[in-house]
């Protein structure tokens, strides 16, 4: 999974929390500022002409509900289709912190411990050839300090298309899309590049650092644990999420396959405003392949809101303090910046990310996409933001600046407020 680049992530503070005074429009038991919503929708719509972006979709949640929810430009430039709240696409590396939910909710059937080696489970070794006694947990995985990392091999495999198509189409875009059939399970391409034995193992996808020291991102460190929980439980990675996430939080549109979703609804993906790209699918999927609806992520965002605030419905409040408990320090990294309020990388808990400057939640990027999903637990604030098109110049980058800029300056006017009937 492509990150989203740090310098993207360089954003004012998260939307604050204040009461409104304007004009509020009683929705049930909610009232939302109707005045500042409107201005706000304006806002984003000139914000969206700049161009860059084909189609996004945005909500601002707080601990009462999705506050604010909408769609912007297009899910599909050639049939002018809209986008809006309901429309699908892969939200990129914010599919991780299904992982580290689906972790706890393991432990807490008993299913597996945490701090459990993960040879305990898999049918292969994963062993540190610079540090062979030294065991890897499925909490360094979960925390990024296994010791594996991403090499060249990942980015040239994981990514798979839906459907056969002709050369020219697939030499468009940058990234390597590869043919369908080459398609693998977790089971069969996990040791492939794991395994000593491996066809794609070589000793650089360790560190040569002890497992547990430090911090370094993987896409194939989550996608083992998302294996470990499958070989764990006997139950596949996408239906222990589905039975145990998405249908409690009524996530009734998010699939982690083409199979799973209504394509109806399913945005296209760009490379630039002009270029779209063959729909995609990842054979390491947990790490990156959920493929949700803005509306669909707000519940979600609503669901980790209220978990933080001790009233979560998927798990116990002790499992998911433990969840969100950052258990990294300075001496995991090389270098450490704590003034970026939407970097995923400054801390992690179980698969969920810690600014340094305190917001809780995580980024995402991948061909024609780029997410980021978070929350202030001090106001119990969070925001959603999902584009359907690459950001590759600097005037995409200004977009995405502009975007999360009009919801801090509007989001405290949009309060939600409980009212008696």
């Amino acid at each position: 999974m492509n990150k989203i680049l740090i310098g993207l992530l360089l954003l004012a503070g998260l939307v604050a929390c204040k009461q409104g005074h304007n004009k509020q429009q009683k929705t049930g038991t909610l009232t939302v500022n109707s005045v500042y919503a409107d201005s706000l929708t304006a806002q984003l719509l000139n914000i969206y002409e700049i161009g860059k972006i084909n189609g996004l979709g945005l909500a601002v949640v707080d601990t009462g509900g999705i506050r604010y929810e909408k769609g912007f430009g297009m899910m599909d430039i050639a049939s002018k289709k809209a986008y809006t709240p309901e429309t699908l696409q892969n939200i990129a590396s914010i599919s991780k912190t299904f992982i580290g939910i689906a972790l706890m909710k393991a432990q807490e059937m008993g299913i597996l411990k945490l701090d459990d080696h993960v040879n305990e489970y898999i049918p292969f070794k994963v062993i540190n050839p610079h540090f062979p006694s030294d065991p890897i947990t499925i909490r360094q995985l979960a925390s990024h300090t296994s010791s594996i990392r991403d090499t060249e091999v990942y980015n040239e495999k994981a990514y798979v298309l839906k459907e056969e198509l002709p050369d020219s189409l697939t030499t468009m875009i940058d990234e390597i899309l590869n043919p369908p059939g080459t398609k693998l399970s977790l089971s069969e391409f996990l040791p492939k590049i794991l395994a000593s034995d491996g066809i794609y193992y070589s000793e650089d996808v360790f560190l040569k650092a002890e497992p547990g020291s430090k911090f370094e991102y993987s896409n194939v460190g989550a996608t083992l644990a998302a294996y470990v929980l499958e070989t764990a439980s006997g139950v596949p990675f996408d239906q222990f999420t589905t039975n145990h996430i998405l249908e409690p939080l009524g996530m009734n549109s998010t699939g982690w396959s083409f199979d799973s979703v209504d394509m109806e609804f399913h945005s296209v993906l760009y490379s630039d405003p002009d270029t779209d790209i063959p729909y995609y699918e990842l054979i390491t999927y947990p790490d990156g392949g959920l493929r949700s609806s803005t509306h669909d992520m707000g519940l979600y965002l609503l669901e980790l809101i209220r978990a933080k605030k001790g009233d979560g419905r998927l798990l116990s409040a002790e499992s998911y303090q433990e969840y969100f408990k950052p258990v990294l320090n300075d001496s995991h990294f090389e270098e450490r910046d704590a003034e970026f309020p939407y970097n995923d990388e400054y801390n992690m808990g179980v698969f969920m990310g810690h600014s340094g400057t305190g917001n809780i939640g995580h980024t995402g990027g991948d061909p024609g996409i780029t997410s980021i999903m978070f929350f202030n637990p001090e106001n119990s604030v969070g925001l959603y933001l999902v584009f359907n098109t690459s950001i590759n110049d600097e005037e995409g980058v200004n977009q995405l600046f502009s975007t999360v800029q009009t919801l801090e300056e509007y989001g405290p006017k949009l309060l939600m407020t409980e009212v008696s009937d």
